[in-house]
């Protein structure tokens, strides 16, 4: 049973930070490409980061500089550290796990993230 676990959402206030986490459990962990997305309300999930299997990363233009996602292949966790976070980055924040050959896909829960003073 696979199985992506967030954690690490909360309340903080605007140019603060907060460091995501999501345990993947169930697959090969190394060979996937891990992404974090959000769902703000009444918007549609987007994507706020990715990292391949091999480490290459790419950003969503509203987040760079400010957000890393980063990979732990002996702990099967990728990271979403967030910084001067803004009111607009409020959101469900979801784990991603994908992988082709073939394609197989899953999601996390969510963790809400809320910027606010």
């Amino acid at each position: 049973q696979v199985q992506l676990v967030e954690s690490g959402g909360g309340l903080v206030q605007p140019g603060g930070s907060l460091r995501l986490s999501c345990a993947a459990s169930g697959i090969i962990f190394r060979r996937y490409a891990m992404a974090w997305y959000r769902q703000a309300p009444g918007k549609q999930r987007e994507l706020v980061a990715t990292m391949a299997s091999g480490g290459i990363t790419d950003y969503a233009d509203s987040v760079k500089g400010r957000f890393a996602i980063s990979r732990d292949n002996a702990k099967n966790t990728v990271y979403l550290q967030m910084n001067s976070l803004k009111p607009e980055d409020t959101a469900i924040y979801y784990c991603n796990a994908k992988r082709t050959g073939p394609v197989l896909e899953y999601w996390g829960q969510g963790t809400q993230v809320t910027v606010s003073s």
